[in-house]
Formats: C-alpha cells, sequence, structure tokens
C-alpha cells in the first residue's frame, strides 16, 4: 500500500495498485469490490493499535495521554484521510472496528486503573462523551478540537455518578 505515500491521492487507482503489487486489477478487484473499499480495509489496519496505552500511573493521566495522543494523530492529515477512507466504504463493518479499537484502548487503561485501586469509568461513556465529540468535531468542524476541549470532556464522564474515580 505504499502507492497511497507515492503519489498524489486523487492518482491512487486500481490499476496503478495493482501494477505495484505484481498483480492484475481483475485481482483487486475480485478481493476488495472497488477502490474504497480497499483504501477502507488499509485505513483500519493502520489504525489498529500496536502498542498497549502509556502508564503514567494514574486513571485519569492515563486517559488524557492516549486521548491526546488518538486526537494528534486523528487531526493530523493522514488520519482525517484515514477516517474519510474507513467512513467511505460501504457493506463492511470498518467502522465497527475502529471503535471496538478505541475500546480496546479505554479497556485496557481501565484494567490497568482496577489493579491499582482506582474506580474507571465505563468504557460506553468515554466512547460517548470524549471519542464520539472528538471524532466528530475532527470531521465536521473546522477548528480542531483542542487539549482543552478532551480535558473538558474527560472531566464531565469522571464527574458523572456512577463514574467512580478515587
Amino acid at each position: 500500500m505504499n502507492e497511497l505515500q507515492a503519489s498524489d491521492r486523487d492518482g491512487v487507482t486500481v490499476p496503478a495498485i495493482a501494477a505495484r503489487a505484481g498483480v492484475t486489477p481483475s485481482t483487486i478487484y475480485r478481493r476488495w469490490g472497488d477502490l474504497a473499499q480497499l483504501l477502507a480495509d488499509v485505513a483500519v489496519s493502520r489504525m489498529q493499535p500496536d502498542t498497549p496505552p502509556a502508564d503514567t500511573g494514574a486513571y485519569r493521566s492515563d486517559l488524557l495521554t492516549w486521548l491526546e495522543q488518538y486526537r494528534d494523530e486523528m487531526s493530523s492529515d493522514p488520519g482525517r484521510s484515514l477516517l474519510r477512507d474507513i467512513l467511505s466504504a460501504q457493506g463492511r463493518d470498518n467502522p465497527g472496528r475502529c471503535a471496538s479499537f478505541c475500546a480496546q484502548q479505554l479497556e485496557a487503561i481501565a484494567e490497568r486503573a482496577s489493579g491499582r485501586g482506582e474506580h474507571p469509568a465505563p468504557t460506553d461513556a468515554l466512547l460517548d462523551g470524549v471519542v464520539a465529540p472528538l471524532i466528530y468535531r475532527i470531521l465536521f468542524s473546522a477548528d480542531t478540537p483542542s487539549t482543552d476541549d478532551v480535558t473538558r470532556w474527560v472531566d464531565a464522564v469522571l464527574e458523572r455518578p456512577g463514574a467512580g474515580v478515587a
């Protein structure tokens, strides 16, 4: 998939990818159906975390550290392109896979916090209260969400009854 790095994005075509891979375009079409699905699958594979979230020693700071990194990556031009590629493909569960990646990272942070005697917020509350507005603003707002926005959203989730942060 170096074709995405080697040329202007508008110049990326199935025939160009097939030539670079040493296969016929029909091979690509049989596997992915169209360019949008191929790009979505590549985007999902790039978004899959390859390391656990950083351990800062406290639940809130672990959350903020991970979310700040996630915000930086997803709000970059390549990050926005990955998000758009994932959302543009039809008929597959790539958006669900990306949500699962976020949930897994948040659950790893929560598990570590529980092991330290802290009481983490429910993963769904963080997805709905922090990740959802973050992604929405990255995709649909002229302004990138700030560190202060992320901190405010985290604190709002953690202050909810039942969030249980010690």
